[in-house]
C-alpha cells in the first residue's frame, strides 16, 4: 500500500467514526456510495486522487444541518489531515470543497467556484440524492425531520436563501423534490455525472406521477 492510499484508509476510518451512527440518510452508507462515485468520474476527468476521495469521505462530517457545532468539526478535521501527512495546499482544497459543495451553498447571490475536484464530488454527492436512492433518503430524512409527506395545499417554494431553505417548519417531503431534487440534474458538472442524472431524474418523474394517482385514488 502506497502513501497515498494509506492515507485514503485513514480518512476512511475518520469518516467512519464520524458518520457511521447518522439516522439521517447521510450515514456511512451514503459516504461509500459518494466515494465509489467520485472515484468513477474521478477516473473520466483526471483529477487527484487523493484530494477527490479524501473530501468525498469527509464531504457530510460538518455538514452546518447535521452536527451543532461545524466550526469545531471543521478544525477537527484539519488537524486529522495534518497528522496523517497532508501539506497545507492539500488541506485547504479539502476543506474547501467539503465547506462549499452543498446545495445550500448554490442559493446564494455568488456561489463558490469549485475546482474540478471540488465540481466531481459535487456530483457525486448530488447524484446520490436522486434516483431511487434519493426518493428513499428523502423520505429517510422527512420523517427523521418530522416533516409532513404531502399536503396539496402546500405549494413549494421558490427563490429561497438558505435560511428559507433550510426552515423545515412548513415543508413537506414531496414538495421537496420541486425545491431541490429535480433541479440538480441541470446543475450537474461532468459529462459523466450529467447523464447518469437524466436516467434518475427520470425515476423520480414516474414516481412522483404515481404517488399523486395513488393520493388521490386513481389507480
Amino acid at each position: 500500500m502506497n502513501n497515498t492510499e494509506q492515507q485514503i484508509k485513514l480518512i476512511h476510518d475518520f469518516s467512519y467514526q464520524k458518520m457511521s451512527a447518522d439516522h439521517t440518510g447521510h450515514n456511512f452508507d451514503h459516504i461509500e456510495r459518494v466515494v465509489k462515485m467520485a472515484n468513477r468520474i474521478s477516473q473520466q476527468e483526471k483529477t487527484d486522487k487523493l484530494i477527490t476521495l479524501g473530501a468525498a469521505y469527509l464531504h457530510d462530517v460538518a455538514d452546518d444541518k447535521l452536527v451543532d457545532d461545524p466550526a469545531k468539526l471543521e478544525s477537527e478535521i484539519r488537524d486529522f489531515l495534518k497528522s496523517i501527512q497532508l501539506d497545507n495546499d492539500q488541506i485547504d482544497e479539502i476543506m474547501y470543497i467539503t465547506h462549499n459543495l452543498s446545495f445550500s451553498k448554490s442559493l446564494s447571490k455568488n456561489p463558490p467556484k469549485l475546482s474540478l475536484a471540488g465540481q466531481v464530488v459535487q456530483d457525486a454527492d448530488r447524484l446520490d440524492a436522486i434516483g431511487a436512492i434519493g426518493i428513499t433518503r428523502a423520505i429517510y430524512y422527512g420523517g427523521a425531520n418530522a416533516e409532513t409527506i404531502y399536503d396539496p395545499t402546500i405549494k413549494p417554494r421558490e427563490k429561497m436563501n438558505k435560511a428559507e431553505y433550510r426552515n423545515l417548519d412548513n415543508e413537506t417531503i414531496i414538495n421537496h423534490f420541486y425545491e431541490k431534487l429535480l433541479k440538480l440534474t441541470s446543475m450537474m458538472n461532468t459529462t459523466t455525472a450529467k447523464k447518469i442524472a437524466l436516467h434518475r431524474q427520470q425515476f423520480m418523474y414516474e414516481f412522483l406521477n404515481e404517488f399523486k394517482s395513488e393520493w388521490l385514488s386513481e389507480i
